[in-house]
């Protein structure tokens, strides 16, 4: 895993994106759960941003319901934003490997995430990326925490920056 405290992740998630377009981003998470938003909130920064070549999907939940939009996309590359727990301080962001995924790395999917990446590799004949970002786990919080936010900022503009190359 190359998290953002790295100097590996920034370059690892570049070149994963270096020529790929369309992108989809999609936003996995519940929404109300402090520790486990933050993936539907990066989505949603990132598509208020409107970049060109770039389609966001908000999944909740349910990463497994967007999987036919995602396909009509015929996106180059599918990235996938989530909530997990690293080990790492809040706000660190991570590029996690489908099996390094498991019961405690990412918090709640009604079906396991690498199912879903695995299926939408070989159907959408595209690369599937999964960011995981820290959650502060002491916060509770009805709003972010200040590294959180630091976090889903630096996210968002890693991905504006390469909609802009």
């Amino acid at each position: 895993m190359r998290c953002s405290d790295s100097p590996g992740f920034e370059a690892a998630l570049r070149g994963r994106l270096a020529g790929q377009r369309p992108l989809a981003v999609v936003g996995i998470g519940d929404e109300l759960n402090p520790h486990d938003r933050l993936g539907m909130l990066a989505a949603g920064r990132v598509d208020s941003l409107g970049l060109p070549g770039v389609s966001v999907f908000l999944a909740g939940m349910m990463p497994e319901s967007i999987t036919a939009p995602v396909r009509r996309a015929k996106p180059a590359h599918i990235l996938f934003l989530d909530a997990a727990v690293m080990g790492k301080p809040p706000g660190t962001l991570g590029i996690i490997d489908a099996c390094d995924v498991h019961g405690d790395l990412l918090i709640t999917h009604a079906l396991p995430l690498p199912v879903v990446m695995e299926y939408l590799e070989r159907e959408a004949k595209a690369p599937v990326t999964l960011v995981g970002i820290q959650p502060d786990l002491s916060s509770s919080g009805d709003r972010p925490t200040k590294e959180e936010e630091q976090g889903l900022g630096k996210l968002a503009e890693l991905i504006a920056g390469w909609s802009r190359t």
